[in-house]
């Protein structure tokens, strides 16, 4: 039977993501069919898995439907599941998950506003998240002040910040009154503030931030701040192929159940039948 690294399991089942995971194995907090799990160990479908007041069992990836919530987070939440100064949290607003949790792909600053997804596939949040695989961002940013042309080059081509080489890979001038001026911005990574961390080096206030794509997923109109929309089947697919993972969407899933199922029953009716003949 194929077997998976403990972490990755319960990453892809939406425990937590593979860090947690780890750091939850090494202080003892994880159990395997009732014995304490250690770093690294391989596990495989059937196996019975606790941590803290959660039972769960491992489960093959071809029966989890992935689920991808898309989000439009409003100013003054902050992306994380507790917060010291009881500020309110994005997952707040979400909807309650059995034997798993929502994970945020990426995250927002407290001031920032607009898409986040939200993902109960830690491996397909771990792979969004990676710059090798070089998922856009796309935002849109006001700014505050006129932004001459060589400015724009030295943005695009990229300037020295306090944690390395930064730049934006396109930048489109969308219009603006007065002092304030729009732009959308794409980038390729997800460093901390680093949109305005780019601004703020030549001296620009940015006084609107909104993030409007994540990949292939555009921030729909129709989802007002604070409220979430479900990904289709289809759209969840096209989202984990760009990492290269395949899910399976919802009807496969009922399929194989259904085929386990009618698999199940003829073994009960070939049993039935050879105790009959026995007779």
């Amino acid at each position: 039977m194929e077997t998976e690294r403990i972490q990755k399991a319960l990453s892809r089942m939406g425990l937590g993501s593979r860090r947690e995971v780890e750091r939850w194995v090494e202080e003892g907090l994880i159990r395997v069919n009732g014995n304490v799990a250690t770093p690294g160990q391989a596990v495989k479908a059937g196996d019975k898995v606790s941590y803290k007041n959660k039972k769960l069992e491992i489960k093959p990836a071809e029966m989890l439907r992935t689920r991808v919530l898309a989000y439009h987070k409003p100013e003054g939440e902050v992306t994380t599941r507790k917060d010291e100064e009881g500020r309110k949290t994005v997952f707040e607003s979400l909807p309650r998950l059995q034997s798993a949790r929502w994970v945020a792909i990426g995250r927002l600053d407290l001031n920032t506003t607009g898409l986040l997804l939200f993902t109960n596939d830690g491996e397909l949040a771990n792979r969004l998240m990676h710059p090798s695989h070089e998922i856009e961002r796309e935002y849109a940013v006001r700014i505050l002040g006129e932004v001459s042309n060589d400015i724009l080059k030295e943005l695009h081509d990229g300037v020295l910040l306090e944690d390395g080489m930064a730049h934006f890979d396109k930048i489109t001038d969308a219009g603006g009154q007065g002092a304030n001026h729009w732009y959308h911005v794409v980038l390729r990574e997800g460093r901390t503030r680093e949109v305005r961390r780019l601004w703020e080096h030549f001296g620009f206030k940015v006084s609107r931030l909104i993030r409007v794509r994540y990949g292939d997923i555009e921030l729909s109109r129709a989802i007002r701040q604070g409220n979430f929309k479900e990904l289709s089947d289809t759209e969840v697919t096209r989202l984990a192929a760009s990492v290269n993972l395949t899910r399976i969407n919802k009807s496969k899933i009922e399929e194989s159940r259904r085929q386990k199922y009618t698999s199940a029953t003829k073994k009960k009716n070939l049993g039935s039948f050879s105790k009959k003949n026995r007779r």
